[in-house]
């Protein structure tokens, strides 16, 4: 079995951060078009990170040719399983926020956007990734040898 992919964790903070700026501007903008746009961007920026792989985030690309050259090579690493996973659930959130947003449901559209923005902040401010958790806790729940 080949090792999993291991990430650099300050650049998964980096990356929490400007998701949790994208989010907090969905909220805050009153123009639908607008926060249509910017939910789009993150659905899309979700998806390439969890369905190509983390490094594929435009939010990632960023990190990695502004933040990191400036504080130099991790000295630890983790997983990248458990943040990509991260990546599925924020994804399901801001579709979810797309999809209400699109049809008129603006409530929830503002709600699971809300949602997705504390998980971002969490992340970004203190390194706790809700997402990360929940992969956690269904690989301890998963039949062994799954």
């Amino acid at each position: 079995m080949s090792q999993p992919l291991q990430v650099d964790p300050r650049g998964l903070r980096v990356v929490a951060g400007i998701t949790a700026a994208v989010l907090a501007a969905v909220l805050l903008i009153p123009a639908e078009p607008v926060r249509a746009v910017l939910l789009a961007v993150q659905v899309v920026v979700f998806a390439l990170a969890a369905f190509v792989g983390l490094g594929a985030s435009p939010y990632a690309v960023l990190y990695r040719r502004l933040v990191l050259p400036r504080i130099g090579p991790p000295l630890v690493r983790e997983d990248a399983r458990p943040p990509r996973f991260a990546q599925v659930v924020g994804l399901t959130f801001t579709g979810v926020a797309l999809v209400a947003l699109l049809a008129g449901a603006t409530t929830v559209s503002l709600v699971a956007t809300g949602l997705a923005l504390v998980a971002a902040l969490l992340n970004a401010v203190v390194g706790l990734c809700l997402g990360c958790e929940m992969y956690l806790a269904l690989r301890r729940l998963a039949p062994a040898g799954a």
